[in-house]
């Protein structure tokens, strides 16, 4: 087995006393709150049905990839309908497998329970949910207690390479009474990214359950941010951090080897304000929406308005390569010279911009026309 003979974290005489120069941090801190107020801001200028929208697509992004992050691929219609059930939302009613309703619970729990203290009982409800549906388990909802160590490993079976290996078993319970009663400490004023950062690797490092450590080590860092707001982030977190899935598991891995902790906190913090500049940029494209149906909702024949919503729904970066005639043609069962006249009504009223010609034209939303 291929293995470093540099100790872990844990195995250091200052564990868990983690440390950083707070003074890197502290333009990053600043922004994370400034981006914090901007999004509160935007927000509130959303109808009732576009945020129960963004809230329910930011859930179920986040349900969806916190799991890919970990391999497990879920379908987003599917965790999209679990979260609008799970608010008492109208739904399509369709069945739910165990897994998708899992991880839905706890990103619903997780936006309704944030500002509550962090407990053993929260952790092992969560990994209920995480777990849902598994049966290759021997302990579900309780913290692990095999006797062999518990290794992130890579690599052939003959001879695996050993990126991380947290405490044992039985080390376990005493580790997280000490994790739990920091995290549940006064929170610092302009410490959200650190505190967020610091939770998230400290948690990782335990490792304490025998599986879904990922997904609730993300669940508590998306906590600590919506602690440091005084309200639920809506940061699809895992939506960036899986996109750089290769480097989230390096910085976690260099990380694990020392308690200064400033790269990752740098590393961390950044994800985080790529997360909520995508995030604001979700709420402005809702906010652009209503705009654009306000001005140009009455000139609308139904056929454009059709696909027109057709293209909202394919949110912000819209059809790839823009909208052409043929996909006109197949939204709307249209004929092609319908199809035509449409479009260039759309363009001649400025809800639409063209590029190309003939069957090389494309066609975009006008959303510089709805601000």
């Amino acid at each position: 087995m291929t293995q470093s003979l540099k100790p872990w974290n844990w195995q250091l005489p200052d564990w868990p006393n983690f440390r950083h120069d707070e003074s890197r941090l502290l333009a990053m801190e600043g922004e994370f709150m400034r981006l914090s107020g901007v999004h509160v801001g935007v927000f509130s200028h959303l109808g009732e049905e576009d945020r129960e929208l963004l809230r329910t697509e930011i859930l179920s992004d986040e349900a969806m990839l916190t799991s890919r992050i970990e391999g497990e691929v879920m379908n987003r219609e599917s965790l999209q309908s679990s979260i609008r059930r799970l608010f008492g939302l109208a739904h399509d009613g369709r069945r739910i497998k165990p897994a998708e309703r899992g991880i839905s619970e706890l990103q619903v729990d997780l936006y309704r329970s944030f500002a509550a203290p962090l407990t053993d009982e929260k952790l092992f409800e969560w990994h209920r949910m995480c777990m849902r549906g598994r049966l290759d388990l021997s302990v579900i909802g309780a913290y692990r207690r095999h006797a062999e160590p518990m290794r992130v490993v890579s690599g052939p079976v003959h001879d695996p390479v050993v990126h991380f290996e947290a405490p044992p078993s039985r080390a376990v319970s005493r580790e997280m009474g000490k994790f739990i009663r920091w995290f549940n400490r006064p929170i610092e004023p302009l410490a959200g990214l650190a505190r967020a950062g610091t939770a998230h690797l400290y948690f990782e490092s335990i490792h304490p359950f025998e599986d879904g450590n990922g997904r609730i080590g993300r669940a508590i860092a998306g906590m600590a941010l919506s602690q440091a707001m005084g309200q639920p982030t809506l940061i699809a977190i895992s939506a960036v951090l899986e996109k750089r899935r290769k480097c989230y598991y390096e910085a976690l891995q260099r990380a694990s080897r020392s308690n200064e902790i400033g790269d990752w906190l740098e590393y961390f913090g950044s994800m985080v304000l790529e997360a909520q500049r995508l995030s604001l940029k979700r709420v402005e494209f809702l906010v652009q929406k209503t705009k654009f149906f306000n001005r140009f909702r009455d000139l609308l024949n139904p056929r454009q308005e059709k696909v027109v919503l057709r293209v909202f729904r394919e949110g912000i970066d819209g059809f790839e390569g823009g909208l052409s005639s043929r996909n006109y043609v197949s939204i709307t069962q249209c004929s092609p010279a319908t199809a035509t006249r449409d479009l260039t009504g759309l363009v001649q009223m400025g809800a639409m911009t063209r590029s190309g010609e003939l069957k090389h034209a494309r066609y975009f939303l006008n959303l510089s026309e709805a601000v």
